[in-house]
C-alpha cells in the first residue's frame, strides 16, 4: 500500500515528504560520525596540500575507553571478532542516507557551480555529511603531463563550462579541448534531471563528470555503487582522483574495467542511473559515441598529472639530500616491515591489480544506518602519488587521515608497527 501511495504522489508532496524526513536522517548520520571519529579541526604543522590547505593529523578513529592500538594489534582476528573489538571507524561507512543513495556534493562545489553556471546541485532530501576540513582542497590545481612548465593550469579556478575554453584554448589541441568540454557538460542523472521523481527543486540539466571529479581531482563527493544489489550491500563511493589516469590499468574500485574509455561509458550510461536502463531511458540518458566523444574525453583525462613531489627522484624514491631522517626511516618501513610496497610499488605506487583484505575476519556482519558491514571482496590498488591531497581514504571514505589508514593496515596486515614507526611512515607518505 505504501509503495502505491508514493508512486501516485505529485511532486510537491514528494518534496514535502522527503524534506520533512531529512533532519532525522542527517541526525542519524552525524551521530554515527561522532561515535566513530574525533572530528576536531586539527591540522598538521607545516604540512599542506598543493595549494595550501592544511592536512589533518592524528588518529581519528575512536577506541573503547580501556583499549589501545597496541593492545588491539596484539590480538588475533578471531579474538577481535569474538570480543566485538573491531573499531567502529573501521566498519564500512554508509552513504549520508544509505537507503536513498544517489550523488551528493560538498557545499563549496555546490556554491561555486551555482555561481558560475546557475546550475544548483543542492538536493532537497539530504546534504553531504563529512566536515570540510577532512576533504580535499577546493578547487584543486590541475597539472598536465604535456605542460609541466605551466604549473596549475586552472589558475586557482573551478573549471566549468563557463571558463574551460578561456583557460585551455592555448594549452590543448582541438580534440583534447572537445574532450574537456564534454567532461564539464551536464548530463541527466538519477537525482538531477527533469522528471518529477528528481531530488532537486527545479528541473535540472544533470551533472557533469567534473562535478564529482572537480578539476580532474576529487571533492570527496559521494554516491552508492550501481552494480551491487541488494541496496544494503552497496558501497559508498569515495570519488577517486583522475590524476595519473595515464598510468592506471584498472578502473572502478571493484569492476576492474580495463580502459578509461570503458569507465567513462559505463559511468554515463549506467552508474548515473544506478545501473537501471529503464530509469536511464525515462530520465534522459545520452549515449556518447565511443569513437569520438568517449575517446576525446579519455584523451584529456590521460593528460592529468600528479602534483609535484620535489623530494622524489626519477625512480619515485626519496632523494637522499632532500629527505628528513623521519621520511627516510618511513621509506625503509614502506619497502620493508610495513609491507606497503607489496601492493604499492614506485614510481606511481600502484601495482595496477586488485587485492582482497578479507576484513570480515575481524567482525560479525551487521547493518549500520542501512549499510550492511560484510565482506568487501577484491578492491583495486589506488596510486599513492599525491596521497596527502586526496582524503578521506579507502574505497568508501571510512578513514579520515593517513594515521587512521596506517592503524587500519597495521591491524589487517599484522605488521606490528610501533608508535615511532607509524609516525615515520606518515612522514614518508606525505612526500609522495
Amino acid at each position: 500500500m505504501m509503495t502505491a501511495a508514493i508512486a501516485q504522489e505529485d511532486f510537491a508532496a514528494l518534496v514535502k515528504r522527503l524534506h520533512d524526513g531529512k533532519p532525522a536522517f542527517a541526525e542519524r548520520q552525524q551521530k554515527l560520525l561522532a561515535e566513530r571519529y574525533d572530528l576536531a579541526d586539527r591540522p598538521a604543522k607545516d604540512v599542506t596540500m598543493a595549494r595550501g590547505k592544511p592536512v589533518q593529523t592524528g588518529v581519528r578513529v575512536k577506541l573503547p575507553e580501556d583499549m589501545t592500538w597496541d593492545k588491539l594489534a596484539a590480538m588475533s582476528p578471531d579474538i577481535i571478532k569474538s570480543k566485538n573489538l573491531w573499531p567502529a571507524g573501521f566498519f564500512s561507512l554508509p552513504h549520508p542516507h544509505h537507503e536513498a543513495g544517489g550523488m551528493v556534493f560538498p557545499k563549496p562545489l555546490i556554491d561555486e557551480t551555482k555561481k558560475q553556471t546557475a546550475r544548483d546541485l543542492t538536493r532537497f532530501d539530504l546534504d553531504f555529511d563529512l566536515p570540510q576540513h577532512f576533504l580535499p582542497e577546493f578547487p584543486a590545481p590541475i597539472y598536465l603531463t604535456t605542460r609541466p612548465d605551466l604549473g596549475d593550469v586552472s589558475q586557482g579556478q573551478l573549471v566549468t563550462v563557463a571558463n574551460y575554453y578561456s583557460l585551455f584554448k592555448n594549452v590543448l589541441n582541438p580534440k583534447q579541448l572537445e574532450g574537456l568540454r564534454l567532461l564539464v557538460s551536464p548530463f541527466p542523472q538519477a537525482q538531477f534531471n527533469a522528471t518529477e521523481d528528481r531530488r532537486t527543486l527545479h528541473a535540472h540539466l544533470g551533472v557533469s563528470c567534473f562535478d564529482c571529479h572537480a578539476n580532474g581531482h576529487t571533492t570527496a563527493a559521494t554516491h552508492t555503487v550501481g552494480d551491487i544489489r541488494p541496496n544494503e550491500h552497496r558501497h559508498r563511493i569515495d570519488t577517486p582522483s583522475l590524476r595519473g589516469v595515464n598510468i592506471q590499468r584498472l578502473f572502478g574500485s571493484q569492476r576492474a574495467l580495463k580502459t578509461v574509455e570503458d569507465f567513462t561509458e559505463f559511468e554515463q550510461r549506467a552508474a548515473y542511473f544506478d545501473g537501471d536502463p529503464e530509469q536511464a531511458t525515462r530520465k534522459g540518458v545520452n549515449i556518447l559515441e565511443r569513437g569520438s566523444q568517449v575517446h576525446f574525453m579519455a584523451e584529456f583525462q590521460a593528460l592529468l598529472d600528479f602534483p609535484p613531489a620535489p623530494k622524489l627522484n626519477v625512480f619515485g624514491k626519496l632523494a637522499d639530500t632532500k629527505a628528513s631522517e623521519a621520511e627516510a626511516r618511513g621509506q625503509t618501513l614502506f619497502f620493508g616491515k610495513a609491507q606497503c610496497a607489496t601492493c604499492h610499488p614506485p614510481p606511481y605506487y600502484t601495482d595496477n591489480s586488485m587485492h582482497n583484505l578479507r576484513v570480515e575476519r575481524f567482525f560479525t556482519e551487521k547493518v549500520i544506518n542501512g549499510r550492511k558491514a560484510s565482506a568487501d571482496g577484491p578492491i583495486k590498488t589506488f596510486p599513492l602519488r599525491g596521497i596527502k591531497d586526496s582524503p578521506p581514504y579507502l574505497h568508501d571514505d571510512r578513514l579520515l587521515t593517513l594515521e587512521d589508514t596506517i592503524e587500519f593496515f597495521n591491524l589487517v596486515l599484522a605488521t606490528n608497527l610501533n608508535e615511532e614507526e607509524k609516525k615515520d611512515l606518515v612522514a614518508f607518505l606525505r612526500t609522495l
